[in-house]
C-alpha cells in the first residue's frame, strides 16, 4: 500500500481488496479453531464478504462470535500477506499436502497457461488471484461482524455437496458498522412484505409464486400512483396505448427476442402455432407505429403504455414485489428524427427528475455499453453511447460506465434510486435503440418527400409498479404522503351519542375528495387512535360532544401530534392544498 494515498471505500476498488482481505481473515480463523475444516471460494461481495466451508461443526452464533474474537486476534498480530507464485504441479501438491480438495479442483479447472498464485499469512496459506492489503494489521478488528449462515452448494450445483457459507461485512471504523447494523435494523421495520401485510396491501401465496395479489388498500395506492403517472405523461406529450399480452411466435423472432430472452418467455399453443406472452411491451409498440403512415412533422411521438408483462424468474430469485413474474411495465416508446435524440434523451432526464423529486428519490447515472450479446453494427452502438454520454453531460449530470451491460439492441442509462436509508434500486432507464426500427421496417416521410427509418428511445420511469411500490412502502415506512394515502382520514366519535355527527364530517370530506373511514367500535378513544396510528394513517379526526356542538373536529396527525380543534372546512381547505402539493 502506498502510504501517501488516502484510502477510503469511496474508492471500490480498495474497498473490495479490504472486503476480500478480511474473507482470508475469517478462513484462517476457521483453520484455527476448526482445523479439519476444508475451504472453498471466499470472495467480497456488494455488502461485505463470505467464505464457503465444509466442515462437520454446525457454525451456530456462538460459533459465528467466537471466529469473530479470532479474527480480531489474527488483525492485532499485524501478519504480513505476501504473494507468490507456483507451477501447476506444485501448487496441486501444496494444496493435496494441507488436505484442501476443493482448492485442488479450482487448480484443475484454471486455464494451462494461468498464473497460479497464492497468499501466505502467518502460518495459513490460501489459493488467490488478490489482490489483498498488505498486513492483517490494516484490517480494523473492531469493524467486522459474522452476519449469519447459509447453505451453498459447491459451485451451485445441487449434484455437489452442500457447504457452509459465513457471510460477514467489515467497515474501517466502528462507527461505520454500527451505523450500517442499524441501518439493517432499520431496514426490517420497514421491509415492504411485512408492511403489505399488516396495512392490507398486498399478498403472496402458494398458489401464485411471483404473482402478486393487490387487496383494495393497494389497489387504492396502485392507481393513485397510476393516476400520477398518467398525468405527468400527459404534461410531457406523451399519448398511450394498450398492447396484447399474447402475442404470435413470428412477432418475438423479427423482435429478437426469441433468440436472446426465449428462456425468460412463458409460451403456449393456439391453433396449432406456438405463442409467446409478452415479457415486454416493445414488439407490440412497434406494430402500432407501423399501423399507420407517419411524416416527419408528427415526430417525436411519445407513446406510453401501462403494459402487463410476464418473465420467468428463478424461484430462489422471487422477492417480494421486488422480483415477480407478473408485473405492470410503465412503459414508453418514443419515436423520433435522428437529429431530435439528444432533446429527446434530455425531455425524458427532465421528466424523470420531475417525479423523482415528488417521491423525494435522488438518483446515480450508470451507462451500460455494448455487450457480446448483441445486434447491430458497432459503429451504431459507440454513435449512440456518445449520444447518450453528450446528452447527460449538457445537463451537468455525472455518470460512471457499467461495461457490456447494454441491453441486446442499444446502450442505456440506468438510474438507480437511493431511498431514506441510503440503500439503492436500479428503476428507471432510457434505451436508445437503432435496431428494433429496423428489424420492423419502420418508416416516417421526411421532409425530402423520401422514407426514412426512425430511432426510438425505450424507457421506463418507475420501473414497475410492483417494485417501485416495493420501494417507497421502505422509503416511507409505510407512512405514505397524504396523496398517496390509501386511507388518508380516519373519524372517530369519542361515544355513539357523537356517531352521527362523525358520519356527517365524513360524508363532507368524502365530498370534497378525500378518501375517509370512520370508526364507530365500541372502544376507548385512545384504542382507536393507536390502531389508526399502527395502520399509518395520516390524520385523525376525533368528535366528541363540544366537537359536535361547534362544527369541528379535533386533530392528530400520525406522528400523535395534537393539532387541536379545526373548523371542518379549514382541514378539508388544509388538507386538499398538501395533496395538490405532494408535500
Amino acid at each position: 500500500m502506498d502510504e501517501k494515498k488516502k484510502y477510503t471505500f469511496e474508492d471500490p476498488e480498495f474497498k473490495n481488496t479490504y472486503r476480500h482481505t478480511t474473507s482470508h481473515i475469517l478462513a484462517q480463523a476457521v483453520k484455527r479453531l476448526y482445523p479439519d475444516a476444508k475451504l472453498a471460494i471466499g470472495p467480497a461481495i456488494d455488502d461485505g464478504f463470505y467464505y464457503d466451508i465444509d466442515c462437520e461443526t454446525p457454525f451456530t452464533p456462538e460459533v459465528l462470535t467466537a471466529l469473530e474474537a479470532e479474527m480480531r486476534k489474527i488483525c492485532k498480530e499485524k501478519l504480513p500477506l505476501e504473494r507468490f507464485e507456483l507451477p501447476r504441479a506444485e501448487a496441486r501438491r501444496l494444496m493435496e499436502e494441507k488436505e484442501e480438495p476443493y482448492k485442488v479442483q479450482l487448480i484443475d479447472d484454471l486455464p494451462e497457461d494461468a498464473t497460479i498464485s497464492f497468499y501466505r499469512q502467518g502460518e495459513f496459506t490460501d489459493l488467490c488471484a488478490g489482490p489483498h492489503l498488505d498486513s492483517t494489521g490494516r484490517v480494523k478488528g473492531n469493524g467486522i461482524k459474522l452476519m449469519n449462515v447459509t447453505g451453498a452448494y459447491w459451485r451451485g450445483d445441487s449434484n455437489n455437496k452442500m457447504l457452509q457459507r459465513i457471510y460477514g461485512t467489515c467497515f474501517m471504523k466502528k462507527d461505520e458498522l454500527d451505523a450500517y447494523l442499524n441501518m439493517l435494523e432499520e431496514a426490517k421495520k420497514r421491509d415492504h412484505r411485512r408492511l403489505g401485510r399488516e396495512l392490507g396491501l398486498f399478498m403472496l401465496t402458494e398458489e401464485g409464486p411471483g404473482f402478486p395479489f393487490f387487496l383494495p388498500n393497494g389497489m387504492t395506492l396502485k392507481n393513485t400512483l397510476i393516476d400520477y403517472w398518467r398525468e405527468v405523461h400527459k404534461k410531457y406529450g406523451y399519448v398511450e396505448v394498450s398492447t396484447p399480452i399474447i402475442l404470435s411466435r413470428k412477432l418475438w423472432e423479427r423482435s429478437g427476442h426469441w433468440d436472446h430472452y426465449k428462456n425468460n418467455m412463458y409460451t403456449t399453443v393456439i391453433d396449432d402455432e406456438d405463442f409467446a406472452i409478452k415479457p415486454m411491451n416493445c414488439p407490440g409498440g412497434m406494430l402500432v407505429y407501423k399501423s399507420q403512415p407517419h411524416s416527419y412533422r408528427e415526430l417525436p411521438l411519445r407513446v406510453g403504455e401501462l403494459g402487463i408483462v410476464h418473465r420467468h424468474e428463478l424461484s430462489g430469485a422471487l422477492h417480494g414485489l421486488f422480483r415477480v413474474r407478473c408485473f405492470t411495465q410503465d412503459d414508453a416508446h418514443i419515436f423520433m428524427t435522428p437529429d431530435q435524440m439528444k432533446d429527446e434523451i434530455k425531455n425524458t432526464v427532465k421528466l424523470f427528475d420531475e417525479v423523482y423529486s415528488v417521491f423525494g428519490l435522488s438518483y446515480k447515472i450508470e451507462l451500460s455499453t455494448m455487450p457480446e450479446d448483441h445486434i447491430g453494427t458497432v459503429e451504431q452502438w459507440e454513435h449512440n453511447q456518445d449520444i447518450l454520454k453528450e446528452a447527460i453531460t449538457e445537463m451537468g449530470k455525472d455518470y460512471v460506465i457499467n461495461e457490456g451491460d447494454g441491453a441486446f439492441y442499444g446502450p442505456k442509462l440506468d438510474f438507480h434510486l437511493a431511498d431514506s436509508l441510503g440503500r439503492t434500486w436500479q428503476c428507471g432507464t432510457i434505451q436508445l435503440d437503432s435496431q428494433l426500427p429496423e428489424r420492423f421496417e419502420l418508416e416516417y416521410t421526411g421532409a425530402d418527400g423520401e422514407k426514412h427509418r426512425p430511432i426510438m428511445i425505450h424507457r421506463v420511469v418507475l420501473g414497475s409498479i410492483e417494485r417501485f411500490i416495493g420501494v417507497i412502502t421502505e422509503h416511507y415506512a409505510g407512512a405514505f404522503p397524504l396523496w398517496l394515502s390509501p386511507v388518508q382520514v380516519k373519524v372517530m366519535p369519542i361515544t355513539d351519542r357523537c356517531d352521527g355527527y362523525a358520519n356527517s364530517v365524513a360524508a363532507e370530506l368524502e365530498k370534497a375528495g378525500l378518501r375517509v373511514e370512520t370508526d364507530l367500535r365500541n372502544e376507548k378513544i385512545g384504542y382507536k387512535i393507536r390502531e389508526a396510528q399502527m395502520q399509518k394513517i395520516p390524520y385523525m379526526l376525533i368528535v366528541g360532544d363540544k366537537e359536535a356542538e361547534n362544527g369541528t373536529v379535533s386533530v392528530r396527525d400520525r406522528s400523535g401530534k395534537d393539532e387541536g380543534a379545526q373548523p371542518v372546512a379549514g382541514f378539508v381547505e388544509r388538507a386538499l392544498r398538501e395533496i395538490e402539493e405532494k408535500k
